[in-house]
């Protein structure tokens, strides 16, 4: 299995953001709205699961296991890419893996130095940024350079992020998804 080097900073102004990178000249590479099942490993191991996610235009299948959620490399993940989404979902059904439930967020993908920076939207939650690189020291360049204030970031993964910084339990959640969300309201989108 892979690490993954990443860093979130949460909360974001995303108008200001966007305008941030942009004058720092990042690459704007796309935008999708991201679909997912979350499978639990057999077996059940809270701190690994397996991922089914597609953007539309690509779907990976990816194991993913949490191995310290205070470090930027603290999951490691092996991941597939796969050309059916609903085709494989119904393999993994057929091999007695039932989604715990289902995901969608809005992402916008920049590139900036070589580095991945996606801006997450998801519901119930305020928008947050994610900066991905191949190692810590670029994850923390561009940290630098969009200038954000170190208690203003985080290492933890999704389900983390909505249990301890906003109280919400998502593996309680069968379909987290922007129309229905609590209130009725849908989630605003600026492109």
């Amino acid at each position: 299995m892979e690490k993954e080097r990443e860093l979130t900073i949460l909360d974001i102004d995303v108008d200001k953001f966007i305008n941030k990178l942009e004058e720092l000249g990042a690459e704007k590479k796309g935008e999708f709205l991201q679909r997912r099942y979350v499978y639990d490993v057999k077996p059940y191991d809270h701190n690994k699961w397996v991922r089914l996610r597609t953007n539309g235009q690509k779907t990976t299948l990816t194991v993913k296991e949490l191995k310290d959620r205070d470090l930027i490399e603290g999951t490691e993940e092996l991941e597939i890419e796969v050309d059916d989404f609903n085709k494989t979902a119904e393999l993994l059904q057929q091999l007695g893996y039932n989604a715990r439930n289902y995901q969608e967020n809005y992402r916008r993908i920049y590139l900036l130095d070589g580095t991945e920076i996606a801006i997450d939207s998801w519901p119930l939650i305020p928008t947050y940024a994610e900066i991905e690189g191949k190692n810590n020291e670029d994850v923390q360049r561009v940290l630098k350079k969009v200038n954000v204030d170190e208690n203003d970031v985080t290492t933890y993964d999704v389900e983390s992020i909505y249990r301890e910084i906003y109280g919400i339990d998502i593996l309680k959640v069968k379909e987290l998804k922007f129309e229905g969300n609590r209130n009725g309201v849908m989630l605003e989108y600026h492109k």
